[in-house]
């Protein structure tokens, strides 16, 4: 699997090229299959190996930073198994609800409650999160 196809490229360079500061949403969720890392990816840097998101590598300790997309597709687990793109994530917050909601999950979650938590805590209001106890959570 291509984990940065090229119109998710695209994405990731134009943000890493934004001008000031900003609390992108995340374009593209990385993970590990055969264990618990996982990397919600917002921006890439010029050098096209560079990327900025929000990593957990399992630990109970995620954290914001880059990580080598070179190291990542070179990454194969126990089964031969490499790290894959999850082509049916779509974010809907910015980069700092998912890193809040990770803190107090200690690990990234995409469970609208603690989503909801995460964006009341940093005072974010999002109409897409639905109200504590409506619908389904998603873990």
């Amino acid at each position: 699997m291509i984990l940065i196809p090229d119109d998710i490229r695209e994405r990731l360079l134009a943000n890493g090229a934004a001008e000031r500061e900003t609390d992108h949403v995340p374009v593209v969720k990385l993970f590990d299959p055969t264990g618990a890392a996982t990397w919600l990816i917002t921006e890439m840097m010029p050098d096209g190996d560079s990327l900025f998101g929000l990593c957990d590598l399992g630990f109970g300790c995620p954290e914001l930073g880059y990580v080598s997309l070179a190291e990542l597709e070179r990454v194969k687990g126990p089964l031969g198994l490499g790290i894959e793109r999850d082509i049916h994530f779509e974010a809907r917050l910015p980069l700092s609800v998912y890193a809040e909601a990770a803190r107090i999950a200690g690990r990234i979650t995409e469970s609208e409650r603690v989503l909801a938590q995460a964006a009341a805590a940093l005072r974010i209001r999002n109409p897409e999160i639905p109200p504590e106890g409506a619908g389904p959570t998603r873990r």
